[in-house]
């Protein structure tokens, strides 16, 4: 059984026991969360839409992060215009504990 999930602003593909890392959510770390099913299926039926709604899918918080430093450089030729950043993006690793429907 597989869910697809909406979180953050992007969808994921989650089964029961999956660990993944997610944009930052505002909760404590070992509490458990509900997370949007936007599509659900078993071996041998498909839910979408309101039938989605009807299913629960609960992650434990495991960690929250900063992921690997990206560096941006831009400079325009000729001109002596360099300029240099860097971004590192917070992120929340999440464990799926279930997927239940009903």
């Amino acid at each position: 059984m597989y869910a697809i999930v909406k979180t953050g602003g992007k969808q994921y593909k989650v089964t029961e026991g999956l660990v993944f890392e997610t944009e930052l959510l505002d909760a404590e770390v070992g509490s458990a969360v509900q997370l949007d099913v936007v599509l659900a299926a078993d071996g041998e039926s498909v839910f979408v839409g309101e039938e989605a709604k009807n299913v629960n899918v609960t992650a434990t918080v495991v960690e929250h992060g900063k992921s690997k430093k990206i560096n941006i450089f831009t400079y325009k030729a000729k001109k002596n215009v360099r300029h240099r950043q860097g971004h590192r993006q917070p992120y929340t690793k999440l464990k799926v504990n279930s997927i239940t429907i009903g």
